[in-house]
């Protein structure tokens, strides 16, 4: 079934404050460990890595925009995973699409839209300014907030009514749930192990540091 603008507006405007409880999807009972090949092999969106492809570490997220705990993971410990980890090469880094409402498959394309070289800074933007826009009357919020990412109110909505993208980030969420059994956010895979669940500093100081020693 097509999407159009209107559809996705409206269903974004429905979702209102949306309960973020985890998402249950066919094939999200347990099953086998993926493959790390199947894991690295790039799905219906292009991936945006962080870090150096040689990495010793590879750590793939599954969020969802509208997900507090993601939230909470890319506004207190993201910082330090970049400085620490990926920019000195230790971690090569990726976050996938796992929208959990409409709302943040909305949030999801306009991230996307905004172009690979923006994506991961208007993801971060909207992590940060999450109670602004998850709020009664999200649309308008929502534009506000991407605004300042350089949207109008025509690119905004074009973005909305991109058939391409919508069913892009929607297989994404879908091959996530069959192939991986992901049905909650945040989840992450760090070097092929699943982790689910935000991850503090501590925690993540210590996940890593098996996968560093020297």
């Amino acid at each position: 079934m097509l999407v159009n603008r209107r559809d996705v507006l409206a269903a974004a405007a429905a979702a209102g404050v949306v309960a973020v409880s985890p998402l249950s999807l066919v094939g999200a009972l347990a099953q086998a460990a993926p493959s790390t090949a199947e894991l690295m092999a790039e799905g219906p969106l292009k991936d945006i890595w962080l870090g150096k492809p040689d990495a010793p570490v590879t750590m793939i997220e599954y969020a969802s925009l509208t997900c507090s705990h993601c939230a909470t993971f890319h506004n207190q410990t993201y910082p330090t995973l970049k400085s620490k980890y990926i920019d000195t090469g230790k971690v090569r880094f990726v976050m996938r699409e796992f929208p959990l409402d409409p709302l943040a498959l909305a949030g999801s394309m306009l991230a996307r839209c905004a172009g690979d070289d923006k994506r991961n800074s208007v993801v971060e933007l909207l992590f940060a300014r999450q109670t602004e826009w998850l709020v009664d009357k999200p649309v308008a919020a929502l534009m506000n907030v991407v605004k300042q990412a350089g949207f109008t109110q025509e690119s905004f909505e074009s973005c909305l009514k991109n058939q391409e993208l919508y069913d892009a980030v929607s297989k994404t969420r879908d091959r996530a749930s069959e192939k991986f059994g992901i049905n909650s956010t945040p989840t992450f895979f760090i070097n092929g192990k699943k982790q689910a669940g935000a991850i503090t500093v501590d925690e993540l100081d210590k996940l890593l540091a098996p996968y560093l020693k020297s």
